[in-house]
């Protein structure tokens, strides 16, 4: 037996272990006398006594955590006395911690023939039934315990369920009656009871249920524009529209009968009172912004399905967006919509740039715009909309992202390496490993160009730290270990992984070929240089350089002087690599 899992179980068993003790133990342990009166009706004095004596050692066995002498000790009452409920009650938990659930339920049946009244064992055994799914025994059981406690809802809910799942409606909805003789009558079991009706295709009850909601609650107009609503949808159009005019006699403005009425106009075909109706309900300040994006999305709908005149549209936006007050999801749904109909970039960045006009701290229309200046490559500008950014929204990475990239490719490495700094300073649990090891890998180029190379090297293992298979940040790491002399092994093993991951790359194939030749491993460093030089149709002079390095150390100085000299053809003319051409070999 698995004592440690049983431990929980067997706590909770002592409890009800004691509740249901033998009637000899009642001065202790209070006990249902049912239980009590069958055993002294059926057991002689002697088995009594042995029957209190070893249930009571059970108890405290199980409160030892000796769960298997509690088990055979259970047993061994069971066949002393095999009509004592209580037994059979806390076998069932063994049974069940031992997977075996023939003998959980026939214990858990016995318990509750033997104690009928026992709520406790009802309960339980109702519950088992349900894990087995043996709906209708679990209806009974449910039946059984709402006759013994008829004010619980509870019990009620369960049983709603299983006749749902029976679809015995009939019942279903004697137990919605039941639950309101307790709760009162409530929306959700009006609502419930019309969706029965419904399936059964009792059209009249359906609509007695709302007749009756609204006699109950007079004053609650909703109930007039749901009736009016299934009137409408149940093909009584005139006397639907007679609710709507009742509850706006009421309330003019009220938006739910509003808004049921502009379908009343749709559905009859009424097509030049539906637009008026939308118009106003769009241009009134009592209109929540929800709302008026569901009629623009309607509209845009019912527009496209026409064929897609989005000056239609596009009209509808400008005199909303010059109210008082316009609304910034209304301004982002016309950028969203002119970005989907594909206008120019212009546009929709200029419908953007009124979003942040609204709201300034609107961080996705925002990224969104930065993205879109970015292509364009007009850093000054992204970096004009990444400032204010920082102050709106200072835990979003994306802004310190794009603003150091845009410094950076302006070569404003101090600028771009602060913006930077400031980013990884945001960096918590939830942060986007890729982003921050993005951010890492280029503020490790940053300080190698400044020419803090431990600095950079900090920042590169940061970089991996985040993202072990940042094929650039390795790349560029084993690189510059390489120019330095510098964990040639450690460099070799990360140029390595970025060569599997891209074979074709000529500047990752440059670097393995290089730090292979820093080795002195020539001919493999040949190899990749000349893969290097084949997959790429116009390098650098620095590659050509290395091949001419290669190619020296392997004793062809013909083939070196020529690659030498195609270097310096190509702007690589150093004071080194010139002395190279003219020595006629490889100066270190």
């Amino acid at each position: 037996m698995r004592h440690r899992h049983l431990l929980i179980v067997m706590m909770a068993v002592i409890g009800w272990m004691a509740a249901a003790l033998p009637s000899a133990a009642q001065k202790k342990w209070k006990v249902p006398s049912s239980d009590a009166e069958t055993m002294i009706d059926t057991l002689s004095a002697n088995d009594q006594r042995r029957y209190e004596y070893f249930f009571l050692e059970a108890i405290r066995e199980q409160e030892r955590g000796n769960y298997s002498n509690a088990f055979s000790l259970l047993q061994h009452c069971r066949d002393i006395n095999p009509d004592a409920a209580e037994v059979y009650f806390a076998l069932s938990s063994y049974y069940v911690e031992m997977e075996n659930d023939t003998m959980m339920i026939q214990c858990m049946e016995r318990a509750s023939a033997l104690a009928p009244d026992n709520d406790t064992y009802l309960e339980r055994l109702g519950q088992t039934y349900l894990k087995i799914r043996d709906y209708d025994k679990a209806v009974d059981v449910y039946e059984q315990l709402a006759s013994h406690n008829l004010h619980r809802t509870d019990v009620l809910e369960v049983l709603q369920q299983l006749y749902h799942f029976r679809k015995d409606y009939d019942n279903l909805i004697k137990t919605l009656d039941r639950i309101e003789i307790i709760e009162g009558n409530s929306e959700e079991t009006a609502l419930a009871k019309m969706q029965i009706y419904a399936m059964q295709g009792k059209k009249n009850e359906e609509y007695k249920v709302l007749r009756d909601l609204v006699k109950k609650h007079p004053y609650d107009l909703n109930y007039r524009v749901m009736t009016g609503n299934w009137l409408l949808q149940n093909d009584r159009a005139k006397e639907a529209l007679n609710e709507y005019r009742y509850v706006l006699k009421q309330e003019p403005d009220n938006q739910a009968v509003q808004f049921s009425l502009l379908d009343y106009y749709k559905a009859q075909g009424q097509e030049k009172a539906a637009q008026q109706l939308r118009d106003h309900l769009l241009m009134s300040d009592k209109t929540d912004a929800e709302n008026k994006i569901l009629l623009i999305r309607q509209l845009i709908n019912e527009n496209e399905q026409a064929g897609g005149d989005s000056t239609v549209v596009l009209r509808l936006f400008e005199r909303l967006l010059q109210q008082p007050k316009p609304d910034a999801d209304i301004a982002e749904l016309r950028a969203a919509y002119m970005d989907l109909k594909k206008m120019p970039a212009d546009s929709v960045n200029a419908a953007l740039e009124r979003v942040l006009q609204i709201a300034p701290d609107n961080a996705g229309a925002r990224l969104h715009l930065i993205q879109s200046v970015w292509r364009t490559e007009n850093y000054d500008a992204v970096i004009r909309l990444c400032r204010p950014a920082l102050e709106y929204n200072p835990d979003e990475m994306a802004f310190y992202y794009y603003l150091g990239l845009a410094h950076y490719q302006k070569d404003e490495r101090d600028e771009a390496l602060d913006a930077f700094r400031r980013g990884v300073g945001q960096i918590n649990s939830e942060s986007n490993r890729d982003i921050v090891a993005d951010f890492y890998s280029i503020m490790g180029d940053i300080l190698h160009q400044k020419g803090l190379d431990q600095e950079a090297f900090a920042a590169y293992d940061s970089c991996l730290h985040w993202n072990p298979d940042n094929i650039p940040c390795l790349n560029n790491y084993a690189y510059y270990l390489s120019e330095r002399g510098q964990d040639l092994v450690k460099a070799e093993q990360m140029s390595f992984r970025t060569i599997k991951a891209q074979p074709d790359n000529s500047t990752y194939l440059d670097t393995y070929a290089w730090i292979l030749f820093m080795q002195g491993r020539y001919e493999e460093a040949k190899i990749y240089i000349d893969q290097a030089l084949k997959n790429d149709k116009d390098p650098g002079g620095v590659v050509i350089e290395h091949a001419g390095d290669i190619y020296a150390n392997l004793g062809d100085m013909d083939k070196a002087l020529d690659y030498w000299q195609q270097a310096v053809k190509e702007g690589g003319g150093s004071d080194l690599l010139e002395e190279k051409v003219r020595q006629k070999k490889y100066i270190k």
